[in-house]
This record gives structure tokens, C-alpha cells and sequence, in this order.
């Protein structure tokens, strides 16, 4: 093999990426010491660019196609190489295949809680999570600010600089939106158009990246203040504790008689179980109609009364006690008395609960039992 032809064959004639990785955003051609062929072939397939670099200079930029290369399609690069004998003799320069593509499914999530002022419960802590896509838009900002002299640019490069961005940005949207915890599921879809375009104007502008798609999947409580909401809205649907407890009750008294092997402990709870509600049953309200088993009313309260004489007011006493006062003499129909329901001191003998007693000859009957 002649020099001549050792030297072409280490001429590069064909430049391509196959790319088989979804989370590759900038990948270098490995050119190594081989220098580029005049009229090679560029294959820039979708979802990509070609980007060429000369001696850090960014240079010609293709977008998706097959090219030959040559002085018309690197007008950039021909002044910058400035070649003493012409485009016909190889060059030198370092090409970049950018992905336009999205890549889908990165995830985001608040490492630590985000504290808030809510309307309902006070100072709360939330944490959110959710998925974002990214795509490159601007391959010069790209290779400026993020790849430099780098073989590649995997995701997981810059993912933790983007999902600081998008926590940030969602503590400041909640902090100044102030929606109630309650409330944030219903907003969701609007919540995360803002924190999006929030987000994508700072990488747009510095990073050459796209944004086209943020997801906020779910808003949290902390576990505790959870549990405190599910026994409240529990308490909520249960409604009248009293009759839930007499169901409860009832299903477990029902559940021991149809288990004989529970013995006499199932016996016992049972028992127990029956107590408490024949208990609580007694505590009811009695029931009306024909089939219900009403309650005793208490007995009636027994009268009391008071006595002005002398200047001076005494009792109460029981109508057993005045009885005999006035049959003693001690009371007589002038004496004023007084007793619940009347509206001014009267009399006795004015009192027609009384007047009987004032009748001459007249025996005063037995005062009913007490209770």
C-alpha cells in the first residue's frame, strides 16, 4: 500500500450519529487525529444538528439532511480555515451533533418541604413532584454554556440544575398565588402552566433549552396533618356518632352469635356489648308510634313555698310543712306566700291551692308522696 493511499484511507469521508440514547443531548464526532475528506458526506438525520467548530469558534450549522462538503456549504469555515491551497485539501474541525429532540419522563420532586402561610390550617409544609421534557433549541448557547470541550451531554448533567430551578420557582409561585391546600388539586393545570413558563424563560435565554412540557402529578401534606384530614372527613360521613356506635355494636353482637367458638369470652363480650347498648338505648329519647317502648317521665316537682312575716321571709318549705303551720294557727289567710308560677306574693288564703285549708272544720288531706 503506496503512502498516497494510506494517508486516504485515513481521511474521514463519512460524518453521522446513530444515536442509541434517548438522554443524549450533545454528542462529539471522534475524529481523533483523521482529518475531514473535501466532499465528504454530513448526514444529519431528524431530531438532529450538525454543528462545526473551529478552533472554538463556532462555525457552519446544518439542520436535518445529507450534505457533501464542500466551500459552498462552509462559507464560515472556509474564511476561518483560510486554506493556502484551497478547499481542495483536507481540514481539520470538530464537529457536534446536537439532539432536538424531547426527552421525555425526567422527574422533579421538592427535596425538602416548601413552608406556607395557609388560610385554612395556618403555617403547613407541602411537598410536589411531577415530570418535565426538555428539548434543544439553541445550539450555540449550548455549546457555550453547558458543553464546552466535552466528548457529550447526558441529561443527568444538567436535570439537577433544572429541577432546582423548578423548585424554586414553585415555592415563589405558591408563596405569592396563596391557594388553599384544599384547593391546589383543583389548580393544578394552571399551576404548572405558570411554574413552565416560568422555568423556561431562564434556560431559554441562558442555555439554549426548551421547556415543552412541566406536570405537576401531586401536592402533599405532611403524613400527620393526612391522617388528622381523613378522621375529620371521616367524622364527617359517619355523621350521628350515637347511631354508629349502636350499628357498631350491633354488627359485633351479631358477629359473636354466629362464632360458638368464641366460648365464654365471646360470651362475655357479648353480654357486655348488650349492656352497653341496652345503656345507651335507655339514654334516648322515647320512642313514638306503636311499636316503640317509652321511657317513665319524671315525676313532678314537688311545690315549694315562701313565707313573709313578721317582717321576715322564711321557707322554702314543702306544702306538708305549711299544711300543719296552718292548722297550727301559725299561718293565717293574711299571711302573705309565694310559690313558682304565681307572679306576685298573695295572701293565703287568696291562694286557691290553699284556700281549703282556711275553711272551718276543715281537716287537711295527706300531702302526696314524696317522688
Amino acid at each position: 500500500m503506496g503512502l498516497f493511499e494510506k494517508l486516504t484511507n485515513e481521511l474521514i469521508d463519512i460524518i453521522e450519529w446513530l444515536d442509541d440514547s434517548r438522554h443524549t443531548l450533545v454528542w462529539r464526532f471522534p475524529r481523533y487525529h483523521n482529518e475531514i475528506k473535501n466532499g465528504a458526506q454530513l448526514i444529519v438525520r431528524p431530531g438532529q444538528k450538525a454543528v462545526f467548530v473551529h478552533r472554538g469558534q463556532i462555525a457552519d450549522i446544518f439542520e436535518p439532511g445529507s450534505y457533501t462538503l464542500t466551500a459552498d456549504n462552509l462559507p464560515i469555515l472556509s474564511t476561518l480555515q483560510g486554506w493556502k491551497y484551497g478547499f481542495n485539501s483536507p481540514f481539520r474541525s470538530e464537529v457536534y451533533f446536537v439532539s432536538t429532540r424531547q426527552v421525555t419522563d425526567l422527574k422533579w420532586g421538592t427535596p425538602n418541604p416548601i413552608m406556607l402561610r395557609d388560610p385554612d390550617f395556618g403555617p403547613i409544609r407541602l411537598r410536589a413532584f411531577g415530570t418535565y421534557s426538555l428539548k434543544a433549541t439553541d445550539p450555540k448557547a449550548l455549546l457555550q454554556e453547558l458543553v464546552g470541550t466535552d466528548q457529550e451531554l447526558q441529561t443527568d448533567e444538567i436535570t439537577e440544575l433544572i429541577r432546582s430551578m423548578i423548585v424554586s420557582s414553585m415555592a415563589d409561585m405558591l408563596g405569592k398565588q396563596q391557594i388553599a391546600a384544599l384547593d391546589l388539586a383543583s389548580n393544578y393545570r394552571a399551576l404548572s402552566d405558570t411554574l413552565r413558563q416560568h422555568v423556561a424563560e431562564q434556560i431559554d435565554d441562558e442555555y439554549g433549552l426548551a421547556l415543552p412540557q412541566l406536570i405537576i402529578v401531586n401536592i402533599s401534606l405532611p403524613e400527620e396533618v393526612e391522617k388528622a384530614l381523613d378522621t375529620r372527613s371521616s367524622m364527617g360521613v359517619i355523621g350521628d356518632m350515637n347511631q354508629y356506635q349502636q350499628f357498631q355494636m350491633g354488627k359485633a353482637m351479631m358477629a359473636a352469635a354466629d362464632n360458638p367458638s368464641g366460648g365464654g369470652a365471646a360470651e362475655g363480650m357479648g353480654l357486655g356489648m348488650g349492656f352497653a347498648m341496652a345503656n345507651r338505648m335507655a339514654q334516648q329519647p322515647a320512642l313514638g308510634g306503636n311499636g316503640g317502648f317509652g321511657m317513665a317521665p319524671p315525676p313532678p316537682p314537688i311545690a315549694q313555698w315562701h313565707i313573709y312575716m313578721d317582717g321576715k321571709q322564711q321557707g322554702p318549705v314543702g306544702l306538708e310543712n305549711l299544711a300543719g303551720a296552718i292548722q297550727a294557727g301559725n299561718i293565717n289567710k293574711s299571711t302573705n306566700v309565694w310559690s313558682a308560677g304565681m307572679d306576685a306574693w298573695k295572701p293565703a288564703g287568696e291562694v286557691p291551692a290553699l284556700a281549703a285549708y282556711f275553711a272551718s272544720g276543715a281537716t287537711p288531706p295527706p300531702p302526696p308522696p314524696a317522688g
